[in-house]
């Protein structure tokens, strides 16, 4: 996790999306594998340790990507563009692009791929939430419910992510929180499916 923080100070830019991925595991998936210790596994799981340390990472990685895609605008004022290079290039857009901060059909073409994929992460990560002991499940319900949402904002804006930030109202956090709740409250996967 030290090691991320410390490239915030020496890189600006990321060629691809493993470079991406390696920062983003760095400075969050780090995290979210600190945090099953913690969390402690559910003793009825029948998933393994690994799946769960995979989908604590993933939600590590959903959480940062949904970060990066929140704080485009933000990042690019401190001359930071934290979108792979060679994706923006292949949608016809470069950092020129993004410091000018003008929502186009190109950049929301763009940016429909970028939250396709931190979903795609965020669903990975619903499968280890059940796995997790009872008590630990609210809260991280909750987490990924919140900041999935944020992509929803993002969506919402028209993806102007240059000059409005992205965030989750408190009615809908407030209306969150019980379907949180509720899903904390069911089995762990690996058990409703050995029953099936």
């Amino acid at each position: 996790m030290i090691e991320g923080m410390r490239s915030d100070l020496r890189k600006a830019r990321y060629k691809n999306f493993d470079e991406l991925y390696m920062y983003c595991y760095y400075v969050a998936g780090t995290v979210g594998l600190m945090s099953v210790p913690v969390m402690g596994i559910a003793p009825e799981s029948k998933a393994t340790t690994e799946s769960v340390y995979s989908a604590a990472l993933a939600l590590g990685i959903a959480n940062q990507l949904t970060n990066i895609l929140r704080d485009v605008g933000e990042d690019a004022r401190r001359g930071r563009v934290y979108l792979p290079q060679d994706e923006l290039a292949q949608a016809g857009l470069s950092d020129e692009d993004i410091f000018n901060g003008v929502v186009t059909n190109r950049w929301r073409n763009f940016m429909k791929q970028q939250i396709k994929r931190a979903r795609m992460f965020f669903e990975e990560a619903e499968r280890g939430v059940t796995e997790l002991s009872q008590a630990s499940r609210w809260p991280v319900w909750a987490s990924l419910l919140l900041y999935r949402q944020i992509l929803d904002e993002i969506e919402a804006n028209d993806y102007n992510n240059f000059t409005k930030r992205a965030y989750v109202g408190k009615g809908k956090k407030l209306l969150a929180l019980p379907v949180a709740y509720g899903k904390s409250l069911l089995l762990p996967v690996s058990l409703r499916n050995s029953q099936t």
